[in-house]
């Protein structure tokens, strides 16, 4: 189906958020880049290149997550799954999962994942959830037009959203190979990221 780009009108902060309906899921897949966020608790504070692959399983349902970031030097990186919260709705409401701590992955951690718009085109995204808490602005490239930047913030804040929290995230160009990097094995920045480093 075609993407339909989420109408916005200014919103109270507790009403209902506006949701892609009929999002095409093949054209969702692939890497999209973070321009700028309110993160979640397990992201490294001073992470750079921070970027989401996303795969379709063969059963057309199941989608691979590969969340990547660098931090001092480090790769960081956490896998989940993710899926959608109905399977009846049109809505792109999504459930993600992943394991916890990275190093020994034993606990689940349930997020949710909700598409509040995506161009036409596809390059583009507004990602958030029902609490208002976590919020991302992901793009195709490493950046992004500030005329195109600002919209998606105006789009956020009509939403309900408090984008004077929106961090940007660095982002290098060309941006850094999954192997071009140690990897953090020890799950160090996890541990930083439970106190706020």
């Amino acid at each position: 189906m075609a993407a339909a780009a989420a109408e916005g009108t200014a919103k109270k902060s507790g009403g209902e958020m506006t949701v892609v309906r009929g999002l095409d899921v093949a054209r969702y897949m692939g890497r999209w880049y973070e321009i700028a966020s309110v993160p979640s608790f397990f992201q490294p504070r001073d992470g750079r290149n921070t970027r989401a692959t996303y795969a379709l399983q063969e059963d057309g349902a199941t989608v691979d997550v590969l969340n990547e970031t660098w931090s001092k030097g480090k790769r960081d990186y956490i896998e989940g799954t993710a899926y959608k919260a109905d399977p009846a709705s049109d809505e792109a409401k999504l459930k993600v999962k992943f394991y916890l701590p990275p190093f020994l992955p034993i606990i689940p951690v349930v997020g949710d994942y909700w598409v509040l718009y995506v161009d036409d085109d596809y390059q583009y995204a507004i990602v958030g959830e029902p609490r208002r808490k976590n919020l991302w602005i992901l793009c195709r490239k490493t950046s992004i037009d500030e005329e195109v930047y600002n919209q998606l913030v105006e789009r956020a804040r009509e939403e309900g959203y408090d984008v004077s929290k929106l961090h940007r995230t660095p982002q290098d160009d060309p941006p850094p190979e999954s192997d071009a990097a140690p990897t953090d094995t020890k799950g160090v920045w996890w541990f930083k990221s439970l106190f706020g480093k």
